[in-house]
C-alpha cells in the first residue's frame, strides 16, 4: 500500500515585530464602487456588475423568504453576489417582514441592497409606490442606522428629478432637516411661489436670511415652533398683499437670460444600471438665492415676525436691523395680533353646556303641532285633529318644520313665487341670507371679493349688514346673544374668510378697515 503521508515542515515565524499588512487602511466605499464600475463594464457579452444586479433582482422581486435567523452582513459593494446562503436566507425573510410594514433590526448593507432594487425600478408597481417604500425605509431606520441618513438625502432627490415627483421635494427637505442642493432648493421655492405660497417652511427659507436665525435666544428658547408656525401664514398674507395691490407677489422678477441648467449625477455610490434612467438629469432653475433684494425682503418679514412674536409672548428685546416697510409692518402685527388671540380664545377651556330636557322636550312639542298645522292634504284640506296632535311623538326632531313646510301643496290660485317665513321655537328665521352688491357696482368688483361673498355664511353676513348699520355696537351684542356667542368670535370668523379669499384682514377692532369700506357702500340690505 503506498504512503502518501508526507513529513510537515515548519518555518519559525518572529511574533516579536507586527506585519506591515496589519497598518494598511480599509479604503474608503466611493473608491470601491468606482474602481468596480469600471472594471465591470461589457466585455463582449459580459454583463456589468449593475447589469448583472438588476437581472437577479427581476429574477427574486417575487421571492418571500421563511423565518431565518439573523446573520451579520457588512459590504462595501453589497449586492446578492456576495452573500452567503444564511445571509441570502435572512435577506428574503426581512424583506418580506419590510413590504408588510415591519422593520426588525438588521445591518446596513441589507438595507443598501433593498435600496437598490428599489432605485433600478424594481419591487414597486408606480413611482409614488417606490417612493413611499424609500421613504418608509429611511424614516424607519434613520435612527438606529445613522449613516443611512448621507446617502439618502442624495438618492431621494434623485428618485424624485427621475420621475418627475417635484411635490415631494419639500417633504425630503423635512426628511433631511432642511437639506437640499442648493439649485434644487432654489427650483423648489420657485415651484411654490408660483403656486401655493401656504406651503412654504422655516426650514425652507433659513437658506435666504441674511444672518443664522438659530443663533437667536429667542428662538433656541421656544421660538422656533411659533415662527414655524407662523412664518407660513405671514409669508402667505404678504403674497397676497403684494399681488392684490402691486400686481407683484414674493417671487423675484428675473430675467429669463439669468436662468440657469444644472446637470446632475444620478444614485452616487449606487449599484445602479444607468441605462435604465440615464447617467445623469438636467434641470433649469433661476437663482432665487443670489436676488439680494428677495434676499432682504425676507428677512425683513421675518425680523417683523418675530418681533410681534416676542411681544405677544412676553420675550424681553427686539431685534434691531433694517425694518420692513410701514404698510407690510403694519400688515403683519394686525394679522399676528388677530391670529394669537384667536388661538388663545380656543385654549381657554370652554364652558360645560347643560341642557334643559323638560323644556327641550316642550319646545319638540311645539313644533310638532306646527309641523301638524302646515300639513295639507293634496286636494283634501281637512282640519287636524286633536287626536292627531295629542299623539305626536314629542321626540321628533324640532327642525322637522322645515322639511314640513317643503312638503306643502300649493292650493289653486295661490302665489307659488311668494317665500313663506316660518319661525321656529329657537327664534332664527329661516331664510337664505347673501352678501350682494347692488348690479352696477357688483359688475366692477374684483373676482377675489366674490369668492368672499360666497363663503361668508348667514350669521356673517348678518354681522357685516351689523358693522354697516347705525348702531354696530349695540346690535352687534344682540346678535351675538341671538346666536349664543361673543361679538369677537363672529367678527373673527370673517376675518378668516377674509384672509383666505382677499388675502388680507377685513376687520380692525370692531370696524371695517377704511381701507375696505368703499367696497361695501353698495352692498344690499
Amino acid at each position: 500500500m503506498k504512503d502518501n503521508s508526507r513529513q510537515l515542515e515548519f518555518m519559525e515565524i518572529d511574533l516579536s515585530e507586527e506585519p506591515e499588512t496589519a497598518a494598511v487602511p480599509v479604503p474608503d466605499r466611493s473608491t470601491i464602487v468606482q474602481s468596480a464600475h469600471d472594471t465591470m463594464q461589457h466585455r463582449g457579452g459580459i454583463l456589468s456588475s449593475e447589469k448583472r444586479f438588476v437581472e437577479e433582482a427581476k429574477q427574486w422581486a417575487e421571492m418571500e423568504g421563511d423565518v431565518s435567523p439573523w446573520v451579520p452582513f457588512m459590504s462595501y459593494w453589497p449586492t446578492y453576489g456576495v452573500m452567503n446562503e444564511a445571509q441570502r436566507k435572512w435577506y428574503m425573510f426581512w424583506r418580506k417582514e419590510v413590504r408588510q410594514g415591519r422593520y426588525p433590526d438588521t445591518d446596513l448593507s441589507y438595507l443598501f441592497v433593498h435600496i437598490y432594487e428599489l432605485i433600478n425600478g424594481i419591487g414597486w408597481q408606480n413611482p409614488q409606490d417606490g417612493y413611499d417604500q424609500l421613504k418608509q425605509l429611511w424614516v424607519n431606520y434613520r435612527e438606529r442606522l445613522p449613516q443611512l441618513n448621507i446617502y439618502m438625502q442624495e438618492w431621494m432627490v434623485d428618485y424624485v428629478l427621475v420621475h418627475q415627483m417635484e411635490m415631494s421635494l419639500s417633504e425630503v427637505m423635512g426628511l433631511s432637516c432642511g437639506y437640499l442642493p442648493a439649485e434644487m432648493l432654489d427650483r423648489e421655492l420657485q415651484r411654490i411661489l408660483q403656486d401655493n405660497v401656504s406651503d412654504i417652511s422655516l426650514n425652507m427659507l433659513q437658506r435666504y436670511y441674511d444672518y443664522d436665525i438659530t443663533l437667536s435666544k429667542f428662538y433656541r428658547d421656544g421660538g422656533k415652533e411659533v415662527m414655524e408656525q407662523y412664518i407660513p401664514r405671514v409669508m402667505a398674507l404678504v403674497d397676497s398683499y403684494l399681488e392684490r395691490t402691486r400686481q407683484v407677489g414674493l417671487l423675484p422678477e428675473c430675467d429669463p437670460n439669468d436662468e440657469r441648467t444644472m446637470e446632475r449625477i444620478l444614485f452616487r455610490k449606487a449599484v445602479y444600471d444607468d441605462s435604465i434612467y440615464g447617467r445623469s438629469v438636467s434641470f433649469r432653475y433661476m437663482p432665487i438665492g443670489e436676488q439680494a433684494e428677495f434676499v432682504q425682503m425676507v428677512t425683513r418679514i421675518y425680523r417683523c415676525t418675530e418681533n410681534k412674536l416676542r411681544e405677544l409672548l412676553g420675550f424681553r428685546g427686539r431685534l434691531r436691523g433694517q425694518t420692513l416697510e410701514p404698510e407690510l409692518a403694519n400688515l403683519i402685527e394686525r394679522y399676528l395680533d388677530k391670529a394669537y388671540a384667536i388661538e388663545q380664545a380656543e385654549s381657554v377651556e370652554q364652558p360645560m353646556i347643560r341642557i334643559d330636557t323638560e323644556k327641550l322636550a316642550s319646545l319638540q312639542q311645539e313644533s310638532e303641532y306646527v309641523r301638524l298645522a302646515l300639513t295639507i292634504e293634496d286636494d283634501h284640506p281637512s282640519e287636524v285633529k286633536d287626536e292627531e296632535v295629542n299623539s305626536a311623538n314629542v321626540t321628533s326632531n324640532p327642525f322637522d318644520v322645515l322639511e314640513a313646510r317643503n312638503e306643502i301643496t300649493p292650493t289653486e290660485g295661490s302665489m307659488e313665487s311668494e317665500p313663506c317665513a316660518v319661525e321656529i321655537a329657537t327664534g332664527a328665521q329661516v331664510e337664505s341670507i347673501r352678501l350682494q352688491w347692488d348690479e352696477s357696482a357688483e359688475a366692477d368688483l374684483d373676482e377675489e371679493w366674490l369668492l368672499f361673498a360666497k363663503e361668508l355664511s348667514p350669521q356673517q353676513v348678518q354681522t357685516i349688514h351689523v358693522l354697516l348699520g347705525a348702531s354696530p355696537d349695540t346690535e352687534l351684542m344682540r346678535l351675538a346673544e341671538q346666536y349664543g356667542t361673543m361679538p369677537t368670535l363672529l367678527l373673527d370668523e370673517i376675518n378668516d374668510v377674509a384672509m383666505e379669499t382677499i388675502g388680507d384682514l377685513l376687520i380692525d377692532g370692531d370696524r371695517i378697515v377704511p381701507d375696505y369700506i368703499d367696497v361695501f357702500e353698495h352692498v344690499k340690505r
